[in-house]
């Protein structure tokens, strides 16, 4: 049977939305709600959240509004939190929803913090789904609306962070390839956000100088690394006579066939393959 969650019915807030689409990610993806004020409603479901009066998490009861819990948390900021401690979350996501999404969340909803004019945020999104509504029926469609963006964003904060845990891995093998082998090339074996893995793990003092690595459409690129993240600058800028050329202009310039492009900022080029980067590279004197 799916996992029941009750909340409150009529008009919804961005704790009790999201407190439900937390439990939909980790917990059940078939889970359903039942909206009311009933107390019968309350018992026979197996996640209570944003209603109650009761904060027990070994109970499955997640109210923040009663007198007895004095903590910061709303509805979202109690299920995250159990959902870390029974392990259903790892601790490096929970770090990033919390930071990303939900202590806001929290914080707007316990008064702390008023969404600004003007900034389209979860908080204000969700107050917009309620406008119009004048029936509970209605309320309660709304409310799977406003739970339909929450599952876009911590599906989008969840894959975010897989990505770069795997991106870690991935640039940790590669920086510790090219230090083995004298390289200035950081050669990667597919496309990754690697600029925040590289500088987390010391990029400004490895010895690299280029990322090599394929792009989506199957070419090859070298991108020049900055000397810090953020920065624009290059530890080495590809040739100036590269800069702005494409297609058969930049093949006269660098004498490799297959050369695509070079911005004319000269950080990155692409070629139709790795092979034939890495010959105009070292025929530029620029990998070793």
């Amino acid at each position: 049977m799916p996992l029941l969650v009750a909340t409150h019915h009529g008009a919804f807030h961005a704790d009790d939305v999201l407190a439900f689409s937390l439990v939909r990610a980790f917990v059940d993806p078939a889970a359903q709600v039942v909206r009311s004020r009933a107390p019968q409603d309350w018992e026979r479901a197996d996640i209570v959240v944003d209603v109650g009066g009761v904060y027990d998490p070994g109970r499955g009861r997640f109210d923040h509004h009663q007198k007895e819990y004095q903590g910061p948390l709303s509805a979202a900021g109690m299920v995250l939190l159990w959902l870390e401690e029974t392990g259903r979350v790892d601790a490096g996501l929970a770090a990033d929803l919390r930071a990303r999404l939900v202590e806001y969340v929290d914080d707007v909803d316990n008064g702390r913090v008023e969404p600004k004019a003007g900034v389209p945020c979860f908080a204000s999104i969700v107050h917009l789904c309620n406008q119009g509504a004048e029936e509970l029926e209605e309320f309660d469609r709304r409310f799977l609306d406003a739970v339909g963006v929450a599952d876009l964003l911590v599906a989008g904060l969840r894959s975010e962070h897989e990505e770069r845990e795997e991106a870690r891995a991935v640039v940790r093998a590669a920086m510790d390839e090219a230090e083995r082998r004298g390289s200035n090339l950081l050669r990667l074996p597919r496309y990754v956000r690697w600029k925040p893995a590289y500088f987390a793990m010391g990029g400004e003092a490895h010895p690299t100088e280029f990322v090599i690595m394929p792009g989506l459409d199957g070419s090859s690129r070298a991108i020049a690394i900055p000397p810090a993240e953020g920065s624009f600058g290059k530890e080495r800028p590809l040739p100036e006579a590269w800069a702005g050329l494409v297609d058969e202009e930049l093949v006269a310039a660098c004498g490799v066939a297959g050369a695509r492009f070079c911005h004319k900022n000269s950080f990155i080029c692409v070629f139709d393959t790795e092979q034939q980067l890495l010959e105009a590279l070292t025929g530029a004197g620029l990998a070793r």
